[in-house]
């Protein structure tokens, strides 16, 4: 791109953002990308900056810069580097009160993303408040508040040594900037300079760079607690003072040896107790969170000497903390309540881990009153006259679910179930009741089967409701019934009247969804009790396309009444499947002949019904016995008609995949029994894959190989794996193969990995084995958890089988350990680097295992091939020095333990991020 005029800049900037035409303004900000993109941006943002001309040109030009500094530095020569420096300093030493705050950001930034990367700018901090403030103090609280936030930003690769580095220098200048800061308040700011003031402070504090010994001098702090103190506080600067007090909380709790000021924070938080009951009163919602957000980080500060106080049968004076949740926990819009969820998440963990009765009991009454608040919390608009919709409410009431299930162990289930069936007794509106039953469908899973004081008058209440309920009240009695499963397996008597209940409301298209999930529940824990009533589960299945129920509704039903019949008499079982099976391919029969247009999820869309017989394989659980499998007539019936679906409809990836998926599910529930369908299978999968290469078919492929591999089936399969083979790598070693099909690699190597464990020899013998391992050594680097994950798993495995001690083929060893060899230098490389400059952090506990295997299977030729992979890698900055790189080295060759690897891994890679 060649350097544009200054006048076409302007005109691509007015385009922009006064253009109304939206075409104009798509080009001009295409165009004015690549204009940052290119090298000419440097000095068309400097002379924008120098002009001007107006906001939008001055902002454009300020992101720019911010752009340039963070992404593409290394354009600039050493030298250009200092006057970049000098000039974004003049820049911001032109900044006046009435800039616009974005421009001001945006350069602050950009100095600050240069002061990071600029090894050479020894000391910056303090050159920049010498620089800054007896000029423009708004100027300099900007900067020393971007600066910190900037260390640990995902877009700036400066290395663990540099960030300690950085990191030591604003420990060492904490001083000068918190007089300075202190300063500033005493200069009676106004509230967008306290603003700054504080978040300052907060970006300070979060890096740990101000010590929690200098907390009771500490300005700043003690002008946020004044904040919070008074109510009327404008919204903002209350915001911002919250942050500074939680950020200093959560410091507080990794320094926990500090007793006189654990005391002193505590007192202060403790007494915004009642500048939070003045924020009720005056419905101020928004600081009403932000009392709640600095209460719940006080009680996590305390949680671990709280609970170990009461576990040695004292009380911490913190324990006054989880009141004032509680008190939160109580306000009336549950998204202050929401806020305190994971402070019960964490007391709960700590209390089970330490399973001690009295620690248990200790906390009894605070979950007590939380469950009592939650359940107000979840009930329903009183003028609501359908059901809810899924929305930010559905979502909370979900929430409150899992932590109620979660929590409740320290209560009691029977205990909670008990206090929500006495709070039924009372007259209660249609939403508390419904409230009560939600509550108790938590926890129904959990209650003892021997139970009969209240579940029985529960489920008689729910058998016999009035069909003109509330629909929400309904629709949850029928979850709560659901849930009541394992109670009515022990209570037969009663299972037909619920399954007809819930048959009946099926026909109710509100709450068919939710008759279906308890229909699933009650059949899949009753399966023998159910079985006898397998026929009228086939009727209410027929009833699908009557009532024109939703994918999901049907295919969930279609589980339910696999659940049952899977308990019927091999003979009735067969006539059941195929009966039920027909039901589905008839269906799919009529679409082969078709050519009408098909409409996603309706009965032209073979989804429907491959979605309805992989539920009905997937759940059927046939007991063990001698003889035919009593699925495969219905298996047999249904092949042929889903192998012309899959020609039919070859270039539809996502019916390719059900399709796949309805195989598999049918595959194994058959197991071993569906031998005589292998040289089909294999016959049609290759030729598929050789049309389309859908991942899918290579994940069916491996199922076939893991639940068929026997040594009758060997040729087969054999043949099968070197039919699709060559296809999948040819689409992987194509350029940007591995990027552009991350699901070919997940489906490949799990293919891989189920052929080394029952069918090793197809892979090992001949030279599949050294193509495969090529493309798993391109591969390491792929930044996919499913990809990596799977990739790992054949590696690991392979390396295993190397190391083998025991192993019934030596022929076998013998070529794995002559590849691994060849490739394990190669290898090493691929996962280090890897490691180091493309995975995420959470994606190396599987490269650990693999790269702890490798090393210990060959520990004379592992010390070479790390040495050699430490060598390759990148030495300019941010890397590794020479030492940390001879300290892994030593480590990597000592670990024993996949987590000592994984931990080194990680805390390696950091130096090269």
């Amino acid at each position: 791109m060649e350097s544009p005029s200054m006048d076409t800049i302007y005109q691509a900037i007015s385009a922009l953002y006064d253009n109304p035409n939206g075409n104009e303004k798509e080009k001009a900000s295409t165009w004015l990308g690549d204009v940052q993109k290119s090298i000419h941006s440097w000095k068309v943002a400097d002379q924008l900056l120098q002009q001007k001309k107006d906001v939008p040109s001055c902002f454009f030009a300020a992101q720019t810069m911010r752009s340039k500094v963070q992404h593409n530095l290394s354009e600039l020569p050493q030298d250009a580097v200092v006057s970049l420096r000098d000039t974004l300093v003049a820049h911001l030493e032109g900044i006046s009160a009435d800039t616009s705050p974005p421009i001001l950001t945006q350069l602050s930034l950009a100095l600050a993303d240069l002061a990071l990367q600029m090894l050479t700018w020894q000391n910056c901090v303090s050159d920049l408040i010498k620089l800054f403030s007896n000029k423009n103090y708004f100027v300099l609280l900007e900067i020393l508040t971007v600066l910190p936030q900037e260390i640990d930003s995902s877009s700036l690769k400066l290395g663990e040594n540099r960030r300690e580095e950085i990191k030591t220098e604003l420990r060492a200048n904490a001083q000068d900037v918190t007089f300075f800061l202190k300063e500033c308040i005493n200069s009676n700011p106004n509230s967008q300079i306290a603003l700054k003031i504080i978040k300052c402070m907060t970006s300070w504090i979060q890096v740990k760079a101000i010590s929690i010994q200098e907390v009771p001098q500490n300005a700043v702090i003690g002008f946020s607690l004044q904040v919070l103190q008074d109510h009327t506080s404008i919204n903002i600067l209350h915001d911002a003072a919250s942050d500074c007090i939680c950020a200093i909380l959560h410091c507080l709790e990794d320094n926990s040896n500090n007793t006189e000021v654990e005391k002193l924070l505590f007192d202060n938080v403790s007494a915004l107790e009642a500048s939070y009951h003045m924020v009720v009163a005056h419905e101020e919602e928004e600081k009403a969170a932000n009392y709640a957000r600095v209460f719940t980080e006080l009680a996590e500060t305390f949680l671990g000497k709280i609970i170990l106080s009461t576990a040695n049968g004292s009380a911490h004076f913190a324990m006054r903390a989880l009141e004032l949740v509680l008190m939160c926990v109580g306000h009336h819009d549950y998204e202050v309540a929401k806020i305190t969820f994971n402070l019960w998440y964490r007391l709960s963990e700590e209390v089970y881990e330490r399973d001690y009765q009295p620690l248990t009991d200790a906390f009894k009454p605070h979950i007590e009153r939380l469950i009592e608040a939650l359940a107000r919390h979840c009930q329903c608009e009183p003028d609501l006259i359908q059901l809810p919709d899924e929305d930010e409410f559905f979502d909370f009431r979900m929430k409150v679910m899992e932590l109620i299930k979660d929590v409740v162990f320290i209560v009691g289930s029977s205990s909670v179930f008990c206090q929500m069936f006495a709070t039924l007794q009372a007259d209660l509106s249609w939403e508390q009741t419904e409230a009560a039953l939600f509550i108790m469908q938590a926890v129904a899973k959990n209650i003892l089967p021997e139970e009969y004081e209240y579940v029985p008058k529960v489920v008689e209440a729910i058998l016999s409701m009035p069909e003109d309920s509330h629909p929400a009240v309904r629709k949850t009695c029928i979850l709560l019934l659901g849930e009541l499963c394992e109670w009515i397996e022990r209570h037969p008597e009663c299972l037909e009247a619920s399954l007809q209940n819930l048959i009946r409301a099926l026909h109710d298209k509100r709450l068919a969804n939710a008759a279906a999930v308890a229909l699933q529940n009650i059949c899949k824990a009753c399966r023998s009790h159910a079985a006898p009533h397998a026929a009228t589960l086939l009727r209410a299945a027929r009833l699908a396309d009557e009532l024109a129920l939703p994918l999901h509704t049907s295919s969930t039903l279609m589980r339910a009444l696999a659940a049952a019949i899977g308990r019927l008499p091999h003979d009735q079982l067969t006539v059941a499947m195929r009966e039920a099976t027909a039901v589905q391919l008839a269906g799919l029969n009529e679409l082969l002949k078709s050519s009408k247009e098909m409409k996603k999820g309706t009965s032209s869309d073979p989804v429907l019904w491959l979605d309805r017989l992989a539920a009905l394989f997937r759940d059927v659980d046939v007991l063990p016995a001698s003889g035919a499998h009593p699925c495969m007539p219905a298996f047999r019936d249904a092949w042929p008609a889903i192998n012309d679906v899959m020609i039919k409809y070859v270039s539809d990836g996502r019916i390719m995949e059900r399709s796949c998926r309805c195989v598999r599910f049918m595959v194994r529930s058959a197991g071993r029994h569906a031998a005589p369908l292998l040289p089909a299978l294999c016959g049609a999968l290759p030729a598929l894959y050789a049309a389309r290469a859908h991942s899918c078919l290579l994940y069916l492929c491996a199922v076939l190989c893991d639940a068929l591999a026997e040594p009758a089936a060997g040729a087969a399969l054999a043949g099968l794996l070197r039919a699709v083979l060559p296809r999948a790598l040819a689409l992987l070693t194509a350029p940007a193969g591995l990027k552009d099909n991350p699901d070919t690699v997940d489906d490949l190597f799990r293919l891989c990995v189920r052929y080394l464990q029952r069918s090793p020899a197809a892979l090992v013998e001949g030279d599949t084995l050294g193509s495969v391992l090529q493309c798993a050594v391109a591969a390491c680097a792929l930044d996919h958890s499913d990809a990596n994950c799977s990739l790992m798993k054949f590696l690991h495995d392979l390396t295993r089988m190397a190391s083998a001690t025991r192993t019934d083929d030596h022929h076998l060893k013998g070529l794995v350990n002559t590849a691994l060899t060849q490739y394990g230098e190669t290898l090493t490389y691929a996962l280090l680097e890897a490691s180091v400059l493309h995975l995420h952090s959470y994606m190396l506990a599987e490269v650990g295992e693999v790269l702890l295997e490798l090393l210990q299977w060959q520990r004379g030729a592992g010390v070479d091939w790390l040495q050699s992979a430490l060598r390759r890698l990148p030495r300019a900055p941010p890397a590794a020095t020479e030492h940390q790189c001879w300290q892994f080295h030593q480590y990597a060759m000592r670990a024993e333990k996949c987590k000592e690897m994984t931990r080194l891994l990680r805390d390696f890679a950091r130096l090269y991020r």
